[in-house]
């Protein structure tokens, strides 16, 4: 049996050499889309002559370019037939531009999740409306309209900000999520709240009766709805309604041993049934979910992953369609929010992403949340000095990102323009009560020379960090090593030792097990260490509903 995995890389050739057919029980998928654009840009015509780019966190996503044309060209030609129709319609009406390029992209990889999929199995796409009519369209075109469910309707945040009404439109504040299932025997578990202000009401308004046990109920209807001539009975000198009982005399005299009859003082009345309150499950969901709001910036889940889902959400979806010891898999997982759920409800898990700073994030989750519990594969990490040359030869920011996880760092805010000689950064506190302190790291995969290890010294200085670490596949030459000694130390007053300013590491330090020299206290991450997780199951769940 497959247990938990974890993919680097990109999510097609994974699902195509790596994931069986139908071997998983549940998807969850939340592609990136760069949806905050103005909206025509998705639409203008290019010309295709921009060259491939691999997809980056929080910045590019689909381009028209010349793999959106190759994934274009390969299913119309080779793909299923409805799905080939499909996307030749898309450009027709479209054109070949970022739209088309998102679709054609999208395509291979849900046929890619159809055959990986038990029949039992579904499919949930999170989305938003600026493409969630044509990815229902090619969603139709891959598993059938016939296995459409649910279009699903998340609203994720309040709308109160002042900006949604200066601008030329009502404001969006939802998310789609598109539901199929691949056949008509996939699972599926009806999901309750109690906590709605609707149910609320509901209670109040009908639940008005307290019966000798101090049980609250409601009186509730026994008649029949249809005419039934064979429940037409006398019980306990009340009378049938006028289309008899809706239950046979054993069913009715079980009740009344169980208590769960309402008997009028006045054998005029009806007798009737109690629904006692504390068994019921809930208000029943539908498809519009307005009861899980997005995280805030002081929600205790929140790590700083700007894509991030509510833990909520993802444990709705996973609840309804899969059973404890189920496949999970997210094929986009970034900051591991599918996988945590999965792991936390009992569920097997695989997620997939193309880049090292989600795998990081993801690495550094499980371990928070979980500890040493949680036993997972690695597959695409590089484990060798060969892979890891290999991956600074093909992606320079990629491989930034994975010694710096393996350095317990995170990457730095490349948004905000130049990185300033920082590849990463780490704080920590030396003293109680004092404010943190910094450690940056400078990352090269190619060639190194003393010149670049002075730079670092000098970036130290102006950052007015407390140590520095130097980041290299080869190893360090003398006068590296000479420059790094003469940085000087650290001094602790938390410890009373000193620690190099600036330290030199090699790849093979790293994979070797080696770490930086600087004070064993607690450190802060760049991104936010995940709650510890309290571990839950569906049998405590179906306890805490009935």
């Amino acid at each position: 049996m497959v247990e938990n995995v974890l993919y680097y890389g990109d999510n097609l050739p994974i699902l195509r050499d790596h994931i069986a057919t139908e071997s998983v029980d549940l998807v969850y998928l939340d592609p990136p889309f760069k949806s905050n654009q103005d909206y025509n840009v998705l639409f203008a015509e290019q010309d295709g002559s921009r060259s491939a780019a691999q997809i980056q966190a929080f910045g590019d996503t689909w381009r028209w370019d010349t793999a959106a044309d190759a994934a274009y060209k390969e299913m119309v030609e080779s793909g299923p037939e409805d799905v080939s129709k499909a996307l030749q319609a898309f450009r027709t009406f479209l054109g070949t531009n970022d739209m088309l390029a998102y679709l054609s992209m999208m395509a291979p990889r849900l046929v890619e999740l159809r055959r990986a999929l038990k029949s039992i199995g579904s499919i949930y796409l999170h989305c938003d409306p600026t493409a969630s009519h044509y990815l229902k369209m090619l969603l139709d075109a891959v598993f059938g309209p016939t296995n459409f469910r649910n279009e699903i309707t998340w609203k994720r945040r309040v709308g109160m900000s002042s900006a949604v009404h200066e601008s030329n439109r009502f404001g969006t504040i939802t998310d789609i999520i598109l539901y199929y299932a691949k056949t008509d025997d996939a699972s599926f578990h009806p999901q309750y709240n109690k906590d709605t202000p609707e149910y609320q009401q509901y209670i109040e308004e009908r639940f008005n009766l307290v019966d000798e046990n101090g049980r609250r109920f409601q009186a509730d209807n026994l008649g029949n709805p249809a005419p039934r001539p064979n429940l037409m009975y006398e019980y306990k000198g009340y009378k049938p309604p006028k289309n008899g009982w809706a239950i046979s005399r054993e069913k009715m005299e079980q009740w009344d041993r169980e208590g769960r009859l309402f008997f009028p003082k006045d054998k005029t009345k009806r007798l009737r049934r109690k629904r006692f309150l504390d068994e019921l499950k809930g208000m029943p969901i539908q498809n519009l979910w307005v009861d899980i709001p997005e995280l805030n910036s002081q929600a205790q889940e929140r790590l700083g992953y700007p894509t991030q889902k509510p833990e909520a959400l993802l444990e709705r979806i996973i609840r309804a369609s899969s059973n404890e010891g189920d496949m999970v898999l997210d094929p986009f997982c970034g900051c591991g929010t599918a996988v945590a759920v999965a792991q936390n409800l009992n569920r097997r898990w695989i997620g997939i992403d193309i880049t090292y700073l989600a795998i990081g994030l993801i690495k550094s989750r499980l371990q928070t949340a979980f500890g040493e519990q949680t036993k997972y594969t690695i597959v695409g990490e590089p484990v060798d000095l060969a892979g890891a040359q290999a991956l600074a030869d093909s992606n320079k920011f990629q491989f930034q990102y994975w010694p710096l996880s393996l350095a317990g760092a995170r990457t730095a805010d490349q948004k905000k323009g130049a990185d300033k000689g920082i590849d990463g950064r780490l704080y920590f506190h030396d003293e109680a009560d004092e404010k943190a302190k910094q450690i940056i790291f400078s990352v090269k995969g190619g060639h190194v020379g003393v010149s670049q290890v002075r730079d670092l010294r000098g970036v130290i200085e102006r950052e007015k960090a407390e140590i520095g670490v130097f980041i290299c596949i080869e190893e360090p030459t003398r006068p590296m090593q000479t420059e790094a000694l003469e940085a000087g130390n650290y001094d602790s007053p938390g410890w009373g030792k000193k620690y190099p300013r600036l330290q030199i590491l090699t790849i093979a330090d790293l994979l070797g097990g080696k770490g930086i020299d600087y004070p064993p206290t607690r450190h802060e991450s760049t991104f936010k260490p995940a709650p510890k997780a309290k571990r839950k199951s569906d049998a405590t769940q179906k306890r805490l509903v009935e």
